[in-house]
């Protein structure tokens, strides 16, 4: 694992990054993770495709998203579940650029453009989008890495192994834990030396994303050794198809499932959680915090 770089990122709470700058503004990260709410503006997305793809239910759920505790709206126009078929420019353009207008003229909650592709990125940040979050890890589109030079937005670099189309065919990894780590190394390297400011940058490492079910949840069981990459976590497992695997009901109800693995990331200091239901998860989260499960424990940077 890459040893941290010298950055002016804050470093506290035992060693864990407790800022992310946005682009025009500074997220502080406490006891209890960040919640980001997950607005799908799509008809195909595996758990809510259809519900939001109107832009007037769009705004209405990302405002009682935020209504509810959200403390980032993430706003997409593209399924990236497996074997999603790819959306064209100008579809993702009318679909998102609207919403995020809409909110971000109603709304103070800071808002993610959940894109990999850069002229959507810049059309939304032109809209008031504050972060990039980029399943390719910003390499998916050549132009994204001078806007998230240029432009001084939040960035989220997530892990994926191959495509929407092609990310679960058959993944393997010798060690998952440090085959992503040394990933999200190389690309959080990458955006440093690009010119992106270290406080910008954010790591995701893709539960989902080309990972088997055993995959998912080994990564989940260890997110707390990415936090020696120097920069914050986001971690997004909100309703995914491991949850049914493990409670062994595919079709149940996958709240209750988002939770149990929100509190233990939470118990790991990560400091960003990406999910669809935003109240249950946070009562679930304060409650866990006030009867004693997030104790303060050692957050050891071991590089």
């Amino acid at each position: 694992m890459s040893s941290i770089p010298s950055s002016s990122t804050a470093i506290s709470w035992n060693g864990r990054v407790n800022t992310w700058r946005l682009r025009s503004r500074t997220l502080s990260f406490g006891r209890l993770p960040l919640l980001m709410g997950i607005v799908n503006v799509t008809p195909d997305s595996f758990s809510d495709g259809g519900r939001f793809d109107d832009p007037g239910r769009a705004v209405e759920q990302a405002l009682k998203l935020a209504a509810e505790g959200a403390e980032i709206l993430d706003i997409g126009g593209e399924s990236t579940r497996p074997y999603a078929k790819p959306v064209s420019v100008d579809d993702e353009l009318r679909r998102v650029v609207p919403v995020v207008q809409e909110v971000a003229r109603q709304c103070g909650v800071p808002i993610s453009i959940d894109t990999s592709k850069a002229s959507v990125a810049r059309a939304a940040l032109d809209a008031g989008a504050e972060i990039i979050n980029d399943v390719t890890g910003l390499e998916g589109d050549f132009e994204m890495l001078p806007l998230a030079v240029h432009s001084g937005a939040g960035i989220c670099a997530m892990h994926m192994r191959g495509t929407p189309q092609t990310m679960q065919d058959d993944p393997r990894y010798d060690d998952i834990v440090n085959e992503i780590a040394a990933y999200l190394a190389a690309r959080r390297d990458a955006l440093f030396q690009a010119g992106v400011r270290p406080e910008n940058v954010c790591l995701d490492p893709g539960i989902g994303f080309g990972k088997t079910h055993q995959h998912n949840l080994t990564l989940l069981a260890h997110c707390d050794r990415f936090h020696t990459l120097g920069c914050p976590l986001l971690v997004g497992h909100s309703r995914k198809g491991f949850i049914g695997k493990v409670i062994g009901d595919k079709e149940a109800d996958r709240t209750a499932g988002t939770i149990g693995v929100s509190l233990t990331l939470a118990r790991q200091g990560i400091q960003v959680l990406r999910v669809h239901d935003v109240a249950p998860v946070l009562h679930a989260l304060q409650l866990f915090d006030a009867t004693g499960g997030i104790d303060g424990r050692e957050w050891q940077l071991q590089v």
